[in-house]
């Protein structure tokens, strides 16, 4: 497995284009300039021995020994060893709404955008414990199953928006169904799910979905994204807000949180409902909830041991420098008295065989 210690230092190559951006700016304006003063060969017979081509390698040169430093810099390590370690924790499954009403943005910068935010930050806070993610609408589906890796957690998160779930709708039941088949069954850890919605379920009894769950020893907490006073459904096409949401009668449709709904799930599920706002996510409450449950120790298979390979591209990189450095821009005085592909030559000597 390949990674970067110190992936931050990757930004700094965003510095090299705007470089080469600048010196061939800097090229063509002197171009420009040699043109205004005459005749491009008697300009080039003022100066004999700058070389053009000198000079754009070593550029490169320099562009591409910054690229190797940089890259060193970031730390490139190999990952040498796959061991199976103990770690302790819990089952978390994430059952996250996807549908249009979760555009609505009376929480900013949207419930889903707000709520993926939330999803990032709990990621980020977790030691030990196992993730899964489900999207539902209509229907509900395996975004992710349970894993103790995160950075694919939050890659899985990043392309999570309300296209990818064909069938529109609010099936808070079938999302917490399918979160029950999706814990291992030969699992000893304690159990949660976090639904995070805007509380509008009109496909299915998710009361008693949550209350069958919780029989099972699985824990059901609840996230209410939104305002009790609602909000339109903006209509996005191309990225592009054109419209709001209507009805058949050409009403706009304001979506609204079901607080009392969400409550009672939670209720039956033994957790807890949280209303987010624009100032708290809630997920602050649900980690205290998930920290207090028993933490199970299971095995993990991890990369626990990492090679160190900076070392080739800092060598790589100062060797380049080197050259960059070592080349002149302008040709040798002593080289260029070899004209051996100047056609003078030839024809002077054909004159001289003639005569």
């Amino acid at each position: 497995m390949f990674r970067f210690a110190h992936p931050e230092f990757l930004y700094l190559l965003a510095v090299l284009p705007v470089y080469l951006v600048l010196f061939i700016i800097y090229r063509i304006t002197k171009k420009k300039s040699l043109q205004r003063m005459g005749d491009a060969s008697l300009v080039g017979k003022l100066a004999p021995y700058t070389s053009g081509i000198r000079q754009n390698v070593r550029h490169a040169l320099f562009l591409l020994g910054n690229a190797a430093i940089i890259l060193a810099a970031a730390g490139p390590q190999i990952g040498s060893r796959l061991e199976e370690v103990k770690r302790k924790g819990a089952d978390i499954i994430i059952a996250l709404d996807v549908s249009n009403s979760m555009k609505a943005q009376d929480i900013q910068p949207s419930r889903l955008g707000r709520a993926k935010q939330a999803i990032a930050r709990l990621v980020d806070k977790l030691e030990g414990d196992r993730i899964g993610i489900i999207v539902f609408a209509g229907e509900a589906y395996v975004q992710l199953p349970i894993t103790t890796d995160y950075a694919a957690a939050k890659l899985f998160l990043n392309y999570i928006d309300t296209d990818i779930v064909p069938t529109q709708g609010t099936a808070i039941g079938s999302a917490i169904e399918l979160a029950v088949e999706s814990f291992p069954q030969d699992s000893k850890h304690n159990k949660a799910i976090i639904v995070i919605t805007d509380g509008e379920n009109h496909e299915d009894d998710a009361v008693a979905a949550a209350k069958k769950a919780y029989e099972k020893g699985i824990i059901v907490h609840t996230i209410g994204m939104g305002s009790v006073e609602g909000a339109p459904i903006p209509v996005v096409h191309n990225k592009v807000q054109v419209d709001f949401k209507k009805d058949n009668e050409g009403n706009i449709i304001i979506s609204k949180l079901d607080p009392a709904a969400l409550s009672s799930i939670s209720s039956e599920g033994g957790g807890k409902f949280i209303r987010a706002t624009n100032s708290d996510d809630g997920l602050a409450a649900i980690i205290k909830e998930i920290n207090k449950m028993e933490k199970a120790e299971f095995g993990a298979k991890m990369i626990t041991d990492y090679e160190d390979r900076y070392q080739y591209f800092l060598g790589a990189g100062l060797l380049l420098l080197l050259i960059e450095f070592l080349i002149s821009e302008r040709r040798s005085k002593w080289f260029s008295q070899f004209r051996l592909f100047d056609s003078t030559i030839f024809t002077k000597a054909k004159n001289k065989k003639a005569a």
